[in-house]
Order: C-alpha cells, then sequence, then structure tokens
C-alpha cells in the first residue's frame, strides 16, 4: 500500500486531534467510565475524519479505504484503548452498511449525522448468549403495519448508554434451518420507548469507552428504518464485519510499536546486575522480536486493504489480520509488562493500560477462534457439517 502526501496530511491531522483534545482528558474519562463521545465525535467530523472513504454525498471524504487504514492507524497513539474502539464504531462498524446499501431516507437522517458527528452511533449485534455465534441471535423484529415492533436484548454495546441510534441485527423471520436468511438490519432510534439501556457494565479495560446493555420491550420503528432489503441483514453484517477488523487491526499498530519503544526506553535506564536492564541480549532480542511481528501485522493489514480496494472479497485476508493483530498485542503487553518488573504492574502505568486494553481485541468484532474457523474454511480444512 503505497503512502502518500495526502495519506500523510490524514494521519497527522488524526494524530494532532488525539494529542490536543483526547489524551490530555483520559485519565479523567477512564475514572467515569464514560467519554464525551458527541463533543469529540463532532470536532471530528469538523475536520471531515468521520467520513474518510464515505461518499461525497453524505458528507464524505470520497477516498478510498487506504486513507480510512491511515486514520485508524493514527487513532493509535491514544494514550487508551477505548477512545478508538469508540470512534470506530462510528466510523468501520455501525455504517458501513447504511453507506453501501441504505436507503436515501436513512443516509439523510442517520449516516449524514454520524459522518459530521452531530449523531453518535453504535452497532448492536451481540446477546447475552450470542456472541461469536452471531446466527444465534434472539432478538426480534415483528412487522406491524408500518412498523417493526422489535423485543430483545443486547449486550456489550460500545457506545450504549449515549449513543443517538443502533444499527442493530435482528430476526426478522422464522429461524427454522435458515438461520442466516431470516436477519435483518434495522436502525433503531436509542430514546425510542421500551429501549432500557441504563445498565452499563463494569469491564476489566477499556474503561472511558461506555458499554452498555440494551433492553428492547416491544419497541416501535419506522419499517422505512430497515437497511436494504429484509432478510439481507446477516449477509450486511458478514460485509460490515471486514471493515470492522481491518479498522480494529489497524488501530492498535501505533499503540504496540509505542509500548515496545516506551519499554526499551524504561529497559535502557534501569539499573540491575552491573548493567542496563536492555543490554540483556535475551531483552532486546525480544524487543527486536516484538518490533518485527508488529511490522509483519502492518503488512498484512496493508496488503488486505489493498486487496479491498481491488474490489475482492478480504474475508480471509482480514480475518488473518484481526487474528494476528490480536494475538501480537497480547504478547507485546504482556512481554513489556513482565520487563517493567513490578513498575509495569502499577495501575497508572502505561504498559498496564496496553495490558488492559489490548486483550480485547482477541474478543471483540469476532473472536480469534472465530477468525480460525473462516480461515479454516477459506483453506478448505474444515470439516464438513453433519
Amino acid at each position: 500500500m503505497q503512502i502518500t502526501h495526502e495519506h500523510q496530511q490524514i494521519f497527522d491531522t488524526t494524530k494532532r486531534f488525539v494529542e490536543e483534545n483526547i489524551n490530555p482528558h483520559v485519565e479523567e474519562w477512564e475514572r467515569e467510565g464514560v467519554w464525551p463521545a458527541h463533543e469529540i465525535l463532532k470536532g471530528m467530523g469538523d475536520l471531515g475524519l468521520l467520513g474518510i472513504a464515505k461518499p461525497e454525498e453524505v458528507g464524505g471524504l470520497g477516498l478510498d479505504y487506504s486513507y480510512q487504514v491511515l486514520f485508524s492507524e493514527a487513532l493509535g497513539h491514544c494514550t487508551c484503548g477505548g477512545i478508538p474502539m469508540a470512534i470506530g464504531v462510528q466510523t468501520d462498524m455501525a455504517t458501513p452498511a447504511l453507506a453501501r446499501v441504505g436507503s436515501d431516507y436513512l443516509k439523510e437522517n442517520f449516516l449524514t449525522p454520524a459522518v459530521t458527528g452531530e449523531q453518535v452511533a453504535a452497532i448492536a449485534v451481540s446477546e447475552p448468549g450470542a456472541g461469536s455465534d452471531v446466527a444465534g441471535i434472539k432478538t426480534v423484529a415483528k412487522r406491524d403495519g408500518d412498523d417493526y415492533v422489535i423485543s430483545g436484548q443486547k449486550m456489550w454495546i460500545t457506545n450504549g448508554t449515549q449513543a443517538d441510534w443502533a444499527c442493530m441485527l435482528v430476526n426478522t423471520g422464522e429461524g427454522g434451518d435458515n438461520r442466516h436468511g431470516n436477519k435483518s438490519l434495522i436502525v433503531v432510534p436509542l430514546d425510542a420507548k421500551g429501549v432500557d439501556r441504563t445498565t452499563k457494565l463494569d469491564k476489566l479495560g477499556q474503561r472511558s469507552s461506555d458499554t452498555a446493555i440494551i433492553f428492547l420491550d416491544e419497541v416501535r420503528v419506522p419499517a422505512r428504518n430497515l437497511i436494504g432489503e429484509e432478510g439481507r441483514g446477516f449477509v450486511y453484517q458478514m460485509q460490515q464485519f471486514q471493515e470492522e477488523r481491518l479498522f480494529l487491526s489497524a488501530s492498535i499498530l501505533a499503540a504496540m510499536d509505542r509500548c515496545i519503544e516506551e519499554t526499551a526506553e524504561y529497559a535502557r535506564q534501569r539499573k540491575a546486575f552491573g548493567g542496563t536492564i536492555l543490554d540483556h541480549q535475551y531483552i532486546h532480542y525480544r524487543l527486536a522480536e516484538l518490533a518485527s511481528d508488529v511490522e509483519a501485522v502492518r503488512a498484512l493489514t496493508y496488503r488486505a486493504t489493498e486487496a479491498l480496494i481491488q474490489g475482492e472479497d478480504v474475508t480471509l485476508l482480514a480475518s488473518m489480520a484481526k487474528l494476528k493483530s490480536g494475538r501480537v498485542a497480547r504478547e507485546v503487553a504482556d512481554t513489556c509488562l513482565q520487563f517493567w518488573g513490578g513498575q509495569g504492574y502499577m495501575w497508572d502505568n502505561q504498559v498496564s493500560q496496553f495490558y488492559r486494553d489490548l486483550r480485547l481485541h482477541s474478543i471483540g468484532g469476532g473472536a480469534d477462534e472465530v477468525m480460525l474457523s473462516i480461515i479454516s474454511k477459506r483453506m478448505g480444512n474444515a470439516p464438513a457439517k453433519k
């Protein structure tokens, strides 16, 4: 993937916004367990950063996805993992299907305000009994005249306590043997009667990103809020997952780089056994290996991005990138914390922040096991279902 001057401009603008408008407040937001989503997203929208790869007719920049990847990578300069994740929900998780197959009405009333930062979006797929098993969701939307009536429960919803609307996967038909063809994506306003999203979850990491349970009790939503065609929701969501997984892979590259760099600097200053910690061959060799692993993940992410731009199906490459980025992030955070010793175990240490925050990347957006299943099927190695 060739990085042009325009790519670098987007990267620099995003990094500068992060350093000036997010990082100074991260400690406060981590304590409070919530970030000012409307304020931050409006600021990013004013800079054109929320619709980089969205069409110009909805307020986007109309650029290809390589520019979005540089934006995602620049978000890795945030000193926590929760805010990049929450921003990614707005740009790469809740809105791709709207941009791809949404009606003019939906684009005008939901996508454009998300691109400008005037509205905050959420993606609502997971449920208590259906996280990785997307086809197993139970939330039902029954057609009643000009409305859908939705009942069910959505779990682990990022931006859930303050989002204006959610792109929600629901069952719009009987399941039976067709668990994939009975699903639809619907835009659900989260201030609608029957929506309860007051339960904020207490998480191990990414604490500045508010995450909620959403209960839906006979929630009436206009039928025109259907995204694309009824019964095609599973397909649309699988397409959205590809951008989500590329975003997640790119968004932690700079964080891993910084974790390694800060660990090297600490090891260079820390004295033990007649020299610095960094003088020990195992330490500097191990950091070299980790840096190589991060660069390999970056190359894989860029390759998948190139394929996406060419119109190829990137399910395999995006799944590989998601798998390896999450696993390398775990290895980087764990190894670096070890090299910091007792200081690394302190709550306010940057490496312990990475340790808590980056762990989610092997779970959210499709667990490692789901990625391995997808990769195995694409390789033709998975056993046929009986």
